[in-house]
């Protein structure tokens, strides 16, 4: 796909900071630290558009993307870092569960999972909830370039027989090898929006 515009929205804190203009959604999932504003970035061919950090947990909102003025990514909180409090670490998981089980604008679900690490037990409960909803949605491999060849995909045939009901791809933000193969993924959701 031929991005020729993507600009940062708007970040919601609460339902009502949510947009509502009915144009389709792709939504980030994943860990903190996966790498999903790398991604984002390496997507869109955008340096700095989602912000980077070597800080886990820094992403606390739902940011919202416009691409080609047709479609949002959307920039969910990172699950999974220790370090913020219990209580916001709860409002985190239940602002995340709500706008993914009320939100028909969305279209595809991608859940990042660092390619050097096996799932942990949180990657695999946001996997079952998504195959349980029937929710639309792939695996995405980041950090691919971290491995060797071998390496990869035998961490990719593990991830495989983890998450069995899941299309996993692997990605490098660095070198951008897999873009093409998640874009087509991507593509295809919202020609069927």
């Amino acid at each position: 796909m031929k991005i020729t515009s993507a600009e940062f929205v708007r970040s919601a804190f609460e339902r009502r900071h949510w947009i509502t203009d009915s144009r389709p959604e792709i939504a980030f999932l994943g860990r903190s630290n996966v790498g999903k504003s790398s991604l984002l970035n390496s997507l869109l061919g955008r340096k700095g558009l989602a912000r980077t950090s070597n800080t886990p947990g820094r992403t606390q909102s739902i940011n919202y993307f416009l691409v080609n003025d047709a479609f949002y990514f959307v920039d969910l909180p990172g699950y999974g870092y220790a370090k913020v409090s219990k209580s916001m670490r709860a409002d985190w998981g239940v602002m995340a569960r709500e706008y993914l089980t009320d939100r028909p604008e969305l279209v595809l679900f991608i859940q990042l999972i660092d390619s050097r690490h096996p799932p942990t037990e949180l990657d695999r409960q946001l996997n079952d909830w998504l195959v349980v909803n029937g929710k639309n949605h792939i695996v995405v491999a980041t950090k691919s370039d971290k491995l060797s060849n071998t390496l990869l995909q035998k961490q990719l045939a593990e991830f495989k027989r983890e998450l069995t009901e899941s299309k996993i791809l692997s990605y490098s933000a660095s070198n951008g090898k897999g873009r093409d193969e998640v874009w087509a993924e991507i593509t295809t959701a919202l020609e069927k929006f």
